[in-house]
């Protein structure tokens, strides 16, 4: 266990707790298994079920971010990462096998970090594909509120091309989303 790396992704973090215990536990057995290297561009994709801590040691080890668009969030609510690597063409999913409830926050954290990456996770194929890389989308103006939007995600309305929030009151389903 490196603990100054574990430190580092604390700093990030903000606070030490049993999420990011297992994001640190999972990026560091898929660094391992897959022979990863930080990702700078999009050579590693991780798929994420949850948004939860963990998701910020994913970021920080891995170079997986929302922002280069090699993180991707499908939303199961489950402890599971998918990586995969555009360069070799390898893939994994990392799963968290059930933890005891009767142990205190501290006491999850140290068993999550000193406990083998065996013993906390099952290694599966992903359940979903590599999707292709980034694109990269023009801003388009909302012809209601004049917010930028991305050309993505413009709908029409009544002939404007309108945003998400000036669109929902046509769309139960963007109602109860948004």
């Amino acid at each position: 266990m490196d603990r100054k790396l574990w430190e580092k992704v604390v700093d990030f973090h903000g606070h030490e707790c049993p999420g990011l215990a297992i994001g640190f536990k999972a990026a560091m057995a898929v660094i391992d298994s897959l022979e990863m290297k930080f990702s700078k561009d999009e050579e590693i994709v991780c798929i994420t079920e949850n948004d939860a801590c963990g998701v910020d040691a994913i970021q920080l080890l891995t170079g997986c971010t929302f922002g280069k668009g090699n993180l991707i969030y499908k939303p199961t609510g489950k402890q599971a990462y998918s990586f995969f690597s555009r360069k070799t063409g390898e893939n994994i999913r990392v799963v968290l096998k059930p933890i005891l409830k009767n142990m205190s926050r501290e006491e999850k954290i140290g068993y999550i970090l000193d406990s083998r990456v065996k013993d906390l996770f099952i290694f599966k194929k992903p359940n979903c594909y590599l999707p292709r890389e980034a694109n990269i989308y023009e801003t388009v103006y909302c012809e209601e509120c004049n917010e930028g939007v991305s050309e993505n995600m413009i709908k029409v309305k009544n002939g404007k091309k309108v945003c998400i929030d000036c669109y929902k009151g046509y769309n139960k389903v963007l109602q109860m989303c948004y």
